[in-house]
């Protein structure tokens, strides 16, 4: 229910406008350019996100993306800035990007070795700290559509 879920997240945003902040549109080649330095293909809910909406909050929920062009300099909510930061710093591995964090010692991330029947990958948290062998990857959500809409509802029902 992928799409679907992305369509009913995109839904509550536009009914509730007031709760966002996104960075705004990106251009399908930032993205082209942003999947290059993470050497990934976006799903297409996660890319419907960044060329509609780049990265930002929905109330308190802040869902990374892309902020500008220079992933190098850049910071949160930029997710290829901070993935790439990741990478280094913890050695996060290279099938993760990271889309949320959740303030304590949780990362959200999408899990390209763990696609579903429409090529989407699934949300996995990653526990900083926890070695790479100890890892559970639990799943958070079997796509970014069906993490967006539990972010909205979430969101919504704490307001």
């Amino acid at each position: 229910m992928s799409i679907q879920d992305y369509n009913s997240a995109v839904e509550l945003l536009q009914q509730n406008e007031e709760l966002c902040d996104f960075v705004g549109q990106c251009s399908d080649q930032l993205v082209k350019k942003a999947e290059g330095k993470l050497n990934v293909i976006f799903p297409q809910t996660y890319r419907k996100f960044l060329l509609n909406y780049g990265a930002g909050n929905f109330g308190s929920e802040e869902i990374y993306g892309i902020v500008k062009e220079d992933f190098d300099n850049s910071g949160i909510p930029d997710a290829i800035w901070y993935t790439l930061k990741q990478r280094k710093e913890v050695n996060l591995p290279s099938n993760l990007v990271i889309i949320y964090y959740t303030g304590g010692e949780e990362m959200f991330c999408l899990d390209f070795n763990k696609l579903g029947k429409h090529q989407e990958p699934a949300v996995v948290s990653y526990v900083i700290g926890v070695g790479l062998e100890y890892q559970t990857y639990e799943m958070i959500a079997n796509d970014f559509g069906e993490f967006l809409l539990q972010r909205a509802k979430t969101e919504l029902n704490n307001s």
